[in-house]
């Protein structure tokens, strides 16, 4: 029996991921995915559970290979999946029975595959692929608007297995596919496989399958995702989740429009707007209003969306947190992932409007280990806003213990939040710390999600202001209460919990120690070579290039506070991370060292944003406990 959290113990397991719901209800399908990658090739297998909870969950694929994204036959007896089993990487159509058995391959393109659905018949199966090379004018020459493949709409016809292009889709970049209970197509397409920041070209289509007529309903807002048809007094709609104009800040919107019989479409309409809750997935139900999953808080809620007054109406509320949403064709049973505050993420299912029970069981070995006692808190800001977040506190102690060293972790986003989730993971984990006597703080400031879109937008322009502000008051009410030893704080975050962490340590001498994940430290740089491009100008609040300054941005990045800073700073950062380029890591490593700053830099290769190599994890795990081992130490110990 496992006695001891260790590192190992936090990686080496598996994580659910893509359940879903069998159109007649009986079954879940599920991938299982391992948590530390082993290898450079990542491995998964696809898994079904009855969804009443009658029979242990059964492997349907060995798992050697990455299998994953199932997607159920209409007759509930076979499952599609994706695999690159047939060449490591590359992701081609599978299709087993639900009774096991060998695996059926259905496309060998040398291209393979990106997104799958397959049709009501049975049939034909939606497929989005790239166009196979040629061998023609290879160079290595990396063109903008040419370096990825773009995404075509093809009908793959199962009988045959003949494919044809939906040609009138032209050279659009295919990223979503729905199938109308009518046998039509939604279609949700950018103008090119890379992200354009310049030019939000996101489209909406309808597709006639028998045909390959295509009727554009104009342009979407920004990342839309999850077009889900429904009907209203006989006229179908289609809904799909966006991020709120004029993006990015602001957080996630249900948009709805109306599919005309011809001509073009009408306004694409917020039915979430002014809600103090935040969507977060959609399901479809045959014809009928769609579920959807709502971010409430420190919880997660499902929602019914009311036909007639075209607002979304509570159902059931979920303790910690709930995603991936999926539903069976009548819509009375749904099933989800979710993680409660000491259980570990788990597909569950039950009824929308009841209670969900767990079906799989991922991680039971953890059931044997002790834990932090986990805290809701609620609190106010310097201004008055209500804010929520947790505190753990460490293993075995009471608050009586105190007062203890206290870690403050942030979310990244800033468009996330923390729920009232079991917070074990391979970065900066809170039950990691506590387990080694630190109490925990995981804030909520403004510009997360869970709370509206007014509350994620106050830092639009604005980040390291009012979020920072947000979570030095909770900071202070732990002190104040006798939780937090004042002497002895930390702080870290991955992502904008880097950029949060190297902010407060440039603002504030409080804090004994940081670790700065994968954060920016420039926010002018990052709208150069980062991902989002100008869209991060929405957060810093300026481009370089509108004059010669001052820039807003240069006010709210960390590397212009370097002078200030007295913290001891573990960095960490990816080398391969095109979200947050390493190249933020560097300028804020050589700003440290021009000040004579006492800290570390870490660069690990071969990883993106999100550390996933197992030994890489394990390194994170064990290097950020020892930093703050090693500077939130008791002056009064042995050991000091």
């Amino acid at each position: 029996m496992i006695n001891e959290v260790s590192p190992q113990v936090i990686v080496d397991g598996v994580a659910p991921l893509h359940p879903v719901i069998s159109p007649d209800g009986r079954w879940i399908a599920y991938t299982a995915a391992t948590i530390g990658r082993k290898e450079r090739h990542p491995s998964s297998a696809i898994w079904v559970a009855a969804t009443d909870g009658s029979s242990s969950p059964k492997k349907l694929t060995a798992g050697t290979a990455k299998d994953s994204l199932p997607r159920w036959a209409s007759d509930s007896g076979s499952l599609f999946f994706g695999s690159d089993r047939m060449k490591p990487g590359t992701v081609q159509l599978h299709r087993i029975s639900l009774d096991g058995g060998e695996a059926q391959a259905l496309t060998t393109g040398k291209s393979g595959i990106s997104h799958y659905l397959p049709l009501a018949d049975d049939r034909v199966v939606a497929v989005v692929a790239a166009d196979e090379p040629t061998g023609e004018d290879e160079h290595d020459a990396k063109v903008w608007g040419e370096q990825a493949p773009y995404g075509r709409l093809r009908l793959l016809d199962l009988d045959t297995g003949v494919w044809r292009v939906v040609d009138g889709l032209g050279d659009r970049h295919v990223v979503d596919v729905t199938q109308c209970p009518d046998g039509r197509l939604a279609v949700l397409s950018r103008a090119t496989p890379e992200f354009d920041p310049f030019s939000p070209t996101g489209e909406l289509h309808v597709v006639e399958v028998k045909t390959g007529d295509v009727q554009d309903l104009g342009q979407t807002a920004m990342e839309a995702s999850s077009p889900t048809w429904w009907n209203p007094g006989g006229v179908w709609h289609v809904c799909y989740l966006a991020t709120t104009p004029p993006g990015p800040v602001g957080g996630r919107a249900v948009f709805d429009l109306i599919v005309p019989e011809s001509g073009a479409a009408g306004e694409h309409r917020n039915l979430t707007s002014g809600m103090s809750v935040c969507p977060s997935g959609l399901a479809q139900i045959a014809d009928g209003p769609p579920l959807a999953l709502f971010a409430d808080g420190l919880d997660t809620a499902i929602y019914r969306l009311d036909p007639e007054t075209r607002r979304f109406q509570w159902l059931s509320s979920v303790t910690g947190l709930a995603g991936a949403l999926t539903a069976c064709h009548s819509g009375e049973l749904v099933a989800a992932l979710v993680s409660t505050p000491y259980e570990p993420m788990n597909v569950h299912a039950g009824p929308p409007a009841g209670r969900l029970i767990r079906i799989s069981d991922t991680r039971p070995e953890l059931r044997a280990l002790r834990w932090g006692t986990q805290e809701r808190l609620s609190y106010s800001a310097s201004d008055g806003l209500e804010l929520d977040g947790l505190l753990i506190l460490p293993a075995g102690r009471g608050r009586q213990d105190g007062p203890f060293p206290l870690v403050t972790l942030v979310h990244g986003g800033p468009y996330d939040r923390f729920a009232d989730r079991f917070m074990l993971g391979m970065g900066l984990s809170g039950q990691w710390f506590a387990t080694a006597g630190y109490a925990v703080f995981l804030p909520n400031p403004r510009g997360g999600e869970g709370h509206g879109h007014a509350f994620a937008a106050a830092v639009a322009g604005a980040v390291g202001m009012d979020e920072w502000t947000d979570i030095v008051s909770g900071i202070d009410l732990l002190i104040a209460d006798g939780v937090a030893d004042p002497d002895r704080l930390g702080i870290g975050g991955w992502s904008h919990g880097g950029f949060m962490a190297a902010w407060a340590v440039g603002q504030t001498g409080r804090f004994k120690a940081a670790v700065m994940g994968a954060g920016i430290s420039d926010w002018g740089m990052l709208v150069a070579t980062g991902e989002l491009g100008t869209l991060e100008a929405g957060l810093g609040g300026s481009c370089g290039w509108e004059g010669t300054g001052p820039h807003r941005h240069d006010e709210l990045s960390p590397v212009s506070y370097a002078s200030k800073i007295r913290t001891p700073v573990l960095i960490l950062h990816g080398e391969d991370d095109t979200n947050v380029p390493v190249a933020q890591a560097t300028y804020f490593h050589r700003a440290l060292r021009r000040y004579g700053v006492a800290h570390e830099f870490v660069v690990y290769p071969r990883e993106g944003h999100a550390i996933q190599e197992r030994h890489h994890q394990l390194d994170v795990l064990r290097r950020t406990r020892a930093w703050f081992d090693r500077w939130l130490a008791d002056p009064a110990s042995d050991h000091a």
